[in-house]
């Protein structure tokens, strides 16, 4: 399975940005996904996880009430809305999926991951 990150851009603090992850091939629809972030010179962290029909998802803290992932399973994709951006949001997201329906928080959980796409806030 092949994951494309994609959506990523430079926004003003409070504006908003919606993150694609487009899949080829593979049994993505049977797949949990994660979105996951690093910012310069931090380790990569969770951002938000979703479940192979999108009945349950899971937040980070630091994005919870912002972000919203979901999934269009007929489309292969999985999506991030990135809603009141803060500054400290700026890094280089990930998409990454797993074997399994469910998901996960932890990275080492996932089995496939996607290029980066950046994302820059301005204050």
């Amino acid at each position: 399975v092949q994951l494309q990150a994609s959506g990523g851009g430079l926004v003003q603090a409070g504006g908003s940005l919606r993150l694609s992850c487009a899949s080829s091939g593979g049994t993505f629809s049977s797949s949990a996904v994660g979105w996951f972030r690093q910012a310069p010179g931090k380790e990569r962290e969770f951002v938000a996880a979703i479940s192979w029909a999108g009945g349950t998802t899971y937040y980070a803290d630091s994005v919870k009430g912002r972000f919203t992932i979901s999934r269009d399973n007929a489309k292969n994709t999985v999506y991030l809305q990135m809603n009141s951006l803060k500054p400290e949001d700026t890094a280089v997201y990930y998409c990454a999926g797993r074997r399994s329906r469910t998901p996960k928080l932890a990275q080492y959980e996932y089995d496939y991951w996607g290029q980066g796409t950046l994302v820059t806030v301005s204050s």
